[in-house]
């Protein structure tokens, strides 16, 4: 199996001409990374910035309850769905082709775990590629097994992930510990004015507390990736009718039911967060898909915002890293300081630093691939694995 695609889900080039790229998944993979930026930007530029993030909510008032409901979790799931797609690709790729499976796929999940790390000590607390490159490695042996099998397997971990979340929260609910208590001011000073090395040196040194989230979202995860493998290999992404009507019965039901879901989970506040953030976000980013979908549909000549989504989904997993490394040099003090020096201003320079990143990223995509054919982080992966 040649390894000619990006990390962060893409169709395999081995396929034929005509099915060679959905463009849909695509635009559901520039919309994904995007989305989880806003959720990760209120990390970026709360106090103490990826430790303030365990021991509160990073977004307050109106405008952080909006992007709440609207991102928090629900892109995040929508990019797990998305990494099971390609992976359901590239395993049919591999059988079209005669070749062993999972085979040389796992040097790719390997290869993925160590661009995560990498991307946790030196960029971001809350990465997700190494949960990611775990998982895969899972669900690549579980698409040699029956469907059955695969099942069984999906509908289980879905279970126990509710039945965690749940017991979970009620811990946390009779326990009384679920209010938000101030962080550290060693901690706010360190992102504030500590020097690199000493924040990659806090990461290192709390490395099990913020690597929690991929621990505790296992199932979740595990399901999602195997949700991703059915919707595709049912032909929800596709063009034609069943892809249309599949995708109308998402819309209806993931925002039918996800969204009045997420508001009152949501409105609970921390009480609910967990189930907010791993139980309902899911649900929404079903009608996300669906809702994407009807759109791209009714579009006939796409314009700069379709075009840079669908850039953005390209070269995704550029993009992903790519964004959090302009949210640290804007936020931390390392670079311009922009946390503490507008922390007391309210929250629309967040929701414009948002959208400033946003928009670098869809011209920086659309403009980079017209000279190469991938990403730069793409394409070292392709030379690294290159055999």
């Amino acid at each position: 199996m040649t390894h000619t695609d990006a990390t962060i889900p893409q169709e395999s080039r081995s396929t034929p001409a005509a099915a060679r790229r959905l463009p849909l998944l695509d635009v559901l993979r520039g919309v994904a990374i995007l989305g989880t930026l806003m959720t990760n930007v209120w990390i970026f530029t709360g106090p103490g910035a990826e430790w303030g993030a365990l021991q509160s909510e990073p977004s307050t008032g109106v405008v952080g309850g909006v992007f709440s409901v609207l991102a928090n979790g629900k892109f995040l799931s929508l990019l797990t769905i998305l990494f099971g797609v390609g992976l359901a690709i590239q395993y049919r790729s591999a059988e079209r082709r005669g070749q062993p499976w999972p085979g040389r796929y796992r040097w790719r999940a390997l290869f993925l775990f160590a661009e995560g790390t990498v991307h946790f000590v030196l960029v971001f607390a809350w990465d997700v590629l190494m949960g990611y490159a775990v998982t895969a490695l899972l669900v690549a042996w579980l698409l040699t097994r029956s469907e059955r099998a695969r099942r069984r397997v999906m509908w289980w971990a879905a279970g126990i992930h509710l039945t965690l979340m749940a017991l979970l929260s009620a811990v946390l609910i009779l326990s009384g510990d679920n209010a938000d208590d101030p962080v550290s001011g060693e901690v706010v000073d360190l992102y504030a004015h500590g020097s690199y090395p000493e924040q990659i040196a806090f990461r290192l040194e709390n490395a099990l507390a913020l690597r929690m989230e991929p621990v505790l979202t296992f199932f979740l995860l595990l399901f999602l990736f195997l949700l991703g493998v059915r919707l595709f290999r049912a032909g929800a992404f596709g063009a034609d009718g069943t892809g249309r009507r599949l995708r109308s019965r998402l819309l209806v039901w993931g925002l039918g039911l996800g969204l009045p879901l997420n508001v009152a989970a949501t409105l609970a506040g921390p009480d609910l967060f967990l189930l907010a953030r791993y139980g309902t976000a899911p649900l929404l980013a079903l009608g996300y898909i669906g809702l994407i979908g009807a759109i791209v549909d009714r579009v006939r000549r796409p314009g700069p915002l379709m075009t840079g989504l669908t850039s953005v989904g390209r070269t995704a997993l550029s993009g992903y890293v790519l964004q959090n490394v302009l949210c640290v040099l804007v936020s931390y003090g390392i670079g311009l300081g922009l946390a503490e020096r507008l922390g007391g201003t309210g929250p629309w320079w967040v929701v414009g630093l948002w959208a400033a990143v946003c928009a670098v990223l869809m011209v920086g995509a659309t403009l980079w691939l017209r000279r190469f054919a991938a990403g730069p982080l793409e394409a070292l992966q392709k030379r690294a694995l290159r055999h």
